[in-house]
């Protein structure tokens, strides 16, 4: 049975703040690059549990999208009993456990 993925809040305004970022309303390939990560976060409806366990939390596991660098981490919960997947937070891979920037 397939999952429903519910983009919280804040996952919400991280998938804004990229689209800004990546200039995608400007640029075909920063659309497309946008589009795939948007269908990446879809495909966890057939199969969450694919993804590994976050380092900060055994509770959460993260869908990682893009090449190096520019790789982002798709955060998500499952909640088993109504078959959902909560995205919870959509960050870039250079950022550490408390949201700074590492050097």
């Amino acid at each position: 049975m397939a999952y429903r993925v519910r983009i919280m809040p804040r996952a919400e305004r991280d998938l804004a703040d990229i689209y800004a970022y990546v200039q995608a309303r400007r640029s075909d390939a920063a659309r497309a690059w946008y589009v795939g990560l948007k269908d990446s976060i879809r495909s966890l409806c057939n199969s969450p549990s694919r993804c590994a366990v976050t380092p900060e939390n055994d509770r959460l596991r993260h869908l990682l999208y893009g090449h190096k660098p520019h790789i982002y981490r798709v955060i998500y919960r499952i909640l088993e009993r109504p078959k959902h997947v909560e995205v919870l937070h959509i960050r870039h891979g250079a950022m550490d456990e408390l949201g700074k920037t590492e050097i």
